[in-house]
């Protein structure tokens, strides 16, 4: 029996939990846009393509490990990737970047370390970051398979309205590339912050109003808690920095669940649910939320099924 509702609104509790998701993914935010008008300004637009090994599998795989490189959490990676397609990215490298980076980012795997000092702490670093690898590559395979139109909203891949196009015989200055940053940085931010404040406001609803001790009963079934623990995940939106911190205390639940807490939430929570439709299409947004929750939380049953000693 649960000792209050499962579902209770706070106005208060909401608006803590609201400013808390705001407040801590807003910088981040801001830093992809900032990262993005950077990348539009100076970087040519073939160069990704230049770089990246010519075979397409090798490149996808190669792109899993650009967020070593590229260093951006899931509350920034949008406005980023959806600059790095318009410089002439593959869409299938582009989506394993963005899975993979908010994981292999070395202040993830740091915070990991350090959150799960004594509770298997290499094991459980290691499986994050190899799991977040593997599931962005296999992502990424599959979307060659689809036509970009069938993946990407309409005018992605086309220049913005209004955007600046840079002409080879004249150089706009340091203080005009500047200016052409922060114009691209800013209306970067403006697209993406409607989708993160909606998301914002969607995870903070849930994370309050609906009682968390329907979970707990959940913690002794292995298939139910991995499930469970990626709904949460879900759920909470809380930056891939930081997420470690909490995972770390759900001392109730097998190791393997919150593995699947580390991976899934951050490649797909409630506030990238709509951050993600900035991007993509909805239709190709749902089938990638069902095949990461079926892909991952399968991969998590089998490893806790092993019953390893972490």
């Amino acid at each position: 029996m649960l000792s209050a509702p499962w579902f209770q609104f706070s106005l208060p509790d909401f608006q803590y939990a609201f400013l808390s998701i705001l407040l801590e993914g807003a910088p981040f935010l801001l830093a992809g846009a900032l990262l993005s008008g950077i990348l539009e300004e100076y970087l040519p637009p073939s160069l990704m393509t230049r770089l990246l090994p010519s075979n397409p599998r090798l490149a996808i795989v190669a792109s899993a490990f650009v967020g070593l490189v590229i260093p951006v959490c899931e509350c920034g990676i949008v406005p980023v990737v959806r600059r790095l397609l318009r410089k002439g990215l593959p869409v299938s490298c582009g989506i394993t970047y963005m899975l993979a980076a908010p994981i292999v980012n070395p202040l993830v795997i740091l915070s990991t370390l350090a959150a799960f000092r004594g509770q298997g702490t290499i094991e459980m670093t290691s499986l994050r970051f190899t799991l977040g690898i593997v599931v962005a590559v296999a992502a990424g395979l599959v979307c060659t398979r689809f036509a970009p139109f069938s993946i990407l909203r309409p005018g992605i891949l086309a220049p913005g309205e209004g955007e600046h196009h840079h002409h080879h015989d004249t150089d706009p200055g340091i203080s005009g590339r500047l200016a052409n940053v922060a114009a691209t940085a800013t209306r970067d931010f403006l697209d993406v912050s409607v989708f993160f404040v909606l998301g914002a406001a969607a995870a903070a609803l849930f994370g309050t109003a609906v009682n968390q001790e329907i979970i707990l009963p959940l913690s002794t079934n292995l298939p139910l808690s991995i499930a469970s623990l990626m709904g949460l995940a879900s759920v909470l939106s809380v930056c891939s920095t930081t997420d470690a911190f909490i995972a770390a205390t759900l001392t109730s639940f097998p190791m393997a669940a919150k593995l699947a807490f580390l991976v899934f939430g951050p490649m797909l929570d409630f506030k990238l649910l709509f951050l993600y439709g900035a991007a993509f299409s909805k239709r190709f947004i749902l089938m990638l939320a069902l095949g990461l929750f079926v892909v991952i939380g399968l991969v998590c049953w089998r490893i806790g099924s092993l019953n390893l000693a972490w």
